[in-house]
């Protein structure tokens, strides 16, 4: 059974960081591109980044450039986001999902989501 489940998320300061994780089962990170969402209160859920199979291509939405850095590590089967200066818009719950098809940052191109862990900048 494919799952994928989120872990990391917090409070932290303005400024601050925090590291997610994306633990993927019942299926193989080489095979699947994987991609970290975010959906603040009240708004859609947005891409942040996505890595292709076997990680040969990283993209980022332009709210995240220069300040998230996506990563995998293949043995563990997880993709961690690491999220540093972060700024009180980035509040969201945080979701990975995975497709076989592609990659991008489209929600309709990923048929398989985590449950979400909530991330909230605040002083």
């Amino acid at each position: 059974q494919l799952q994928l489940v989120e872990s990391g998320g917090g409070l932290v300061q303005p400024g601050g960081s925090l590291r997610l994780s994306c633990t993927v089962s019942g299926f193989s990170l080489d095979s699947w591109t994987i991609a970290w969402f975010r959906q603040a209160p009240g708004k859609e859920r947005v891409g942040v980044a996505c890595t292709n199979s076997y990680g040969t291509n990283i993209l980022y939405s332009e709210a995240v450039k220069g300040r998230f850095t996506l990563s995998r590590a293949r043995y563990e089967n997880t993709v961690y986001l690491q999220m540093d200066r972060l700024k009180p818009e980035d509040t969201a719950v945080y979701y990975c999902a995975a497709t076989y098809r592609g990659d991008g940052l489209e929600p309709d191109l990923y048929p398989h989501w985590g449950q979400g862990t909530q991330v909230t900048v605040s002083s």
